[in-house]
């Protein structure tokens, strides 16, 4: 897997300065293996919020690129038609990063499951591009997305088929203690359940670690779970 990108699961904050030296760091990752300075944004998951929101994370994303100095291709797939288009294939293909922000996790799994374009964005990754999804993003790359939105669990795309995502999960324990400890009472067996806290990420580059101001939690998977792990930390996963 040496050739392989970056993957960072974000549980809040994509485009943000508090993100910057993160996002940054994935994309040089993707251009020392070959790839070009540039990131494409796919907003997929607010893709049934309506045009002002798009251009909203349209806007949000093109300021993170001239801080970044890298230039951002805003990609609105909303449509399984979309995901099959030519057009947005070749622009994933030599991204640096490609970045899955955020909104409903199972709308993004409706769109991409088994089509052109994230068969692209998996060989984009593969041959060595950094891949990021933040929230609803982070929780689609596994093979479960557990019932925060949706209530009950829902097929994830996979690739990452062992690890399932709670987002906002500082957030989430405050509001939603519940259900919180509901998801880890029915996460798939064998699994590792992330709790991500807000402006957060686990990021894998030779192994994963933690990146930025608060924790991420393994509640379910390790011996010893619920661990808690912060800023550089190894991830026991």
């Amino acid at each position: 897997m040496k050739d392989h990108g970056a993957i960072a699961l974000v549980g809040s904050g994509e485009y943000l300065p508090v993100m910057q030296e993160l996002e940054t760091e994935l994309l040089h990752f993707g251009m020392s293996r070959g790839k070009s300075n540039t990131f494409v944004q796919i907003p997929t998951g607010a893709g049934q919020e309506g045009a002002e929101r798009l251009g909203f994370w349209r806007e949000r994303g093109a300021q993170q690129a001239k801080r970044m100095g890298t230039t951002a291709q805003f990609l609105p797939v909303l449509t399984r038609e979309d995901a099959h288009n030519p057009e947005y294939i070749s622009q994933v293909l030599n991204a640096g990063l490609i970045y899955f922000s955020g909104g409903d996790p199972g709308n993004i799994t409706d769109v991409f499951s088994q089509t052109p374009l994230w068969e692209a964005v998996q060989r984009a990754w593969q041959d060595g591009s950094s891949l990021a999804g933040c929230s609803a993003g982070a929780m689609a790359f596994g093979s479960k997305i557990v019932g925060i939105r949706r209530m009950h669990v829902t097929e994830g795309l996979g690739l990452l088929p062992d690890i399932e995502v709670i987002p906002h999960y500082d957030k989430f324990l405050g509001w939603l203690p519940d259900r919180v400890a509901a998801i880890a009472l029915r996460t798939d067996e064998g699994s590792k359940l992330l709790g991500i806290d807000e402006d957060t990420a686990a990021v894998l580059t030779d192994s994963w670690r933690v990146v930025g101001k608060k924790k991420v939690h393994i509640l379910k998977g390790i011996d010893g779970a619920p661990k808690s792990f912060e800023h550089g930390e190894d991830l026991a996963i």
